[in-house]
């Protein structure tokens, strides 16, 4: 099933949303319940566009209409039989508001009404189609009431009788049933078209009255395209009941087509006229005044006589108005446009003869609607002029007017114009992300004591000491790493160079004190294989002994970090085999001969003596290996003299 609150908030106009809602607001202050009914339920239902509205009070409407005249509603009309108001509201809307009521038919066309609910009122209705409700009350609004299945006749397109008797009781209703045929293009149910047919036999028209007869020859004239609809009418023979004299000869059909293109532009730059009283001249153009007058007394609604007779005039003020000087601009002729009463400008645009105005409504169909087109969105995204900044709609107005009077040519005229509405620019993020701290790896103390040990090793000769080849690890696959293991260093002491540790070591500011021991031991070290210590003779194989001490003392307590501890585990090895197993003799001359005479890449090692700086006092401490050596000493070394 429809949606119809969507309905209602789509296909209705501005204007006619404003004037149902201001009937529903008076209704409510009265304590009054009401309905959309009739056509403009059917048309919204089918699709078909929405020419007047229909709106049925629970109570007595007659006492509404002070209220709707103050609310802006003009009255053109009034019904005592079917207790209904005729109103006109501003926007071309057409409104009847009337009483529900229960009709009974004492005689062929002779109706007789009586207060009722809304049920009741739907069940007296003409045809399903039209006996259909929608509410307008709070709780139920949008509520489709639909008693007699009129949406399944809807969508087969096909006019049905609420009532078997319905022709014979109200013969105007052969008459709609012929125009409603026209207008829409559907066809009769079956059995209301034998009955139709059997009323045109039996002349159920004779029993017509004026009133009804008024109202059907005024509705021909009220129709989208009323030629057609007269044709189809002189053609079942009704126009002799109606009005004889005025058949579809006497119209103007040629200036009939163009005021119909003429409604269909001003459609679509949301201008919505009532374009009966500009059609009734062009359907009567070659009819005698005399029976001009007469059809115009005729009409149920004798207010739409005086909208016909005053449309010439209210057309030409308004044309004077266009062309004035304070009018030139294109943007105020714009908004003119737009403020005045569409019938004016809708028999301003067909009627006018003079070549200016013809131009501007020329240029206002066509020229000045393409300025909305080079609106700057881009440029107003990049100033942060988004649709959700109050007032933006407002905003486009005024850009759409500048552009259509030619004010903003270039880029930089465009962003002098939004400067003042574009707003501050956001202040940057704060970046709530801490910085990445490197954890270090913390060796324990066994290991940190073999590393440093060996790099002064490597740093205190010209030439790497020899290390056995059974000392040398094996490399092992890198592993993932693991804090403070020897499995995180792994990988990082396969790649490092042994002549590189001692330079890495030295240029931490960690290992200050042990540059400053390293230069100390270099100094007690003896050249050509002579020890020269500075106080007192050291026997030559005990003269690199006390330096060594010296240094595993001052370095006992430092931490080395993961890098350099992965540098220097190369030459780590073979530092713990020499700490562990004390030198003999031989071995003392072993080590003297090495570092007499080093080989060809000696030159290539580092220098610690530049990056060493100022050493550090620490505490002496004797170095405490992890585990004892595996295979004691066959001779143990002297102690000092």
């Amino acid at each position: 099933m429809a949606d119809y609150i969507y309905l209602l908030q789509t296909r209705l106009t501005p204007a006619q949303q404003k004037a149902l809602a201001t009937v529903r607001d008076i209704a409510r202050s009265r304590s009054l319940t009401v309905f959309l009914v009739g056509g403009a339920v059917r048309d919204l239902t089918s699709g078909a566009p929405i020419r007047d509205l229909d709106v049925v009070v629970q109570g007595a409407a007659p006492k509404l209409r002070k209220d709707l005249e103050k609310a802006g509603g003009l009255l053109v009309g009034e019904s005592e039989t079917f207790q209904s108001l005729y109103f006109h509201f501003p926007g071309g809307v057409r409104m009847e508001v009337g009483s529900a009521l229960s009709i009974s038919y004492p005689k062929p066309g002779r109706p007789v009404a009586k207060a009722a609910n809304i049920l009741d009122d739907l069940h007296r209705r003409d045809f399903t189609a039209n006996a259909m409700a929608i509410s307008l009350n709070e709780g139920s609004y949008g509520l489709l009431m639909d008693p007699l299945n009129g949406v399944a006749d809807i969508e087969n397109r096909e006019l049905r009788l609420v009532s078997n008797y319905g022709f014979i009781e109200d013969p105007a209703r052969m008459v709609r049933a012929a125009r409603l045929s026209a207008r829409l293009g559907w066809h009769m149910e079956e059995r209301t078209q034998a009955r139709y047919d059997t009323g045109k036999k039996e002349n159920y028209i004779g029993a017509m009255n004026a009133a009804a007869r008024g109202y059907e020859t005024e509705e021909i004239i009220r129709e989208e395209d009323p030629l057609r609809v007269l044709r189809r009418l002189e053609s079942e023979g009704w126009m002799k009941h109606l009005f004889p004299a005025w058949t579809s000869g006497k119209a103007n059909e040629a200036e009939l087509n163009r005021l119909r293109d003429a409604v269909d532009q001003l459609n679509i730059m949301g201008i919505y006229p009532d374009p009966s009283a500009a059609y009734f001249p062009l359907m009567t153009a070659k009819l005698a005044p005399k029976d001009v007058s007469t059809l115009k007394k005729s009409f149920a609604r004798p207010g739409f006589a005086k909208q016909i007779d005053a449309l010439e005039a209210q057309g030409k003020a308004f044309g004077v108005q266009f062309m004035a000087k304070d009018s030139s601009a294109p943007s105020i002729a714009w908004k003119l446009l737009g403020s005045a009463v569409p019938e004016s400008v809708l028999w301003l645009a067909h009627h006018t003869k003079s070549a200016p105005v013809q131009a501007r409504f020329k240029a206002f169909f066509n020229e000045w609607p393409q300025a909305r087109q080079r609106i700057p969105y881009a440029v107003m995204q990049e100033m942060r002029i988004t649709p959700d900044l109050s007032g933006y709609e407002a905003l486009i107005e005024q850009i759409f007017f500048a552009l259509m009077d030619a004010k903003l040519d270039t880029v930089e005229a465009i962003k002098a114009f939004l400067e003042p509405f574009s707003p501050p620019a956001p202040p940057p993020p704060i970046n709530m992300r801490r910085r990445a701290v490197k954890r270090e790896t913390k060796p324990s103390k066994s290991r940190s004591k073999k590393v440093v040990i060996a790099a002064v090793e490597g740093a205190t000769t010209t030439e790497a000491v020899p290390i056995p080849v059974g000392a040398i690890a094996k490399p092992t696959p890198p592993r993932k790493a693991e804090k403070g293991s020897e499995a995180a260093i792994a990988p990082v002491a396969k790649a490092a160079a042994p002549k590189s540790a001692a330079k890495a070591v030295a240029s931490k500011p960690v290992m200050k004190p042990v540059v400053k021991a390293v230069k100390a031991a270099k100094a007690a070290q003896t050249v050509k294989g002579k020890a020269t210590p500075a106080k007192g003779k050291l026997d030559k194989g005990k003269a690199k002994k006390p330096a060594v001490k010296k240094v595993a003392k001052a370095v006992r307590k430092p931490t080395v970090k993961a890098k350099s501890v992965a540098k220097a585990k190369g030459p780590a090895k073979a530092a713990e085999k020499l700490i562990k197993r004390p030198p003999s003799k031989g071995a003392a001359k072993t080590v003297a001969k090495t570092t007499v005479k080093p080989k060809a890449n000696a030159k290539k090692a580092s220098k610690p003596k530049a990056t060493a700086k100022k050493a550090v006092p620490t505490k002496k401490a004797k170095p405490q290996p992890k585990s004892r050596p595996k295979s004691k000493p066959k001779s143990k070394p002297k102690g000092r003299r």
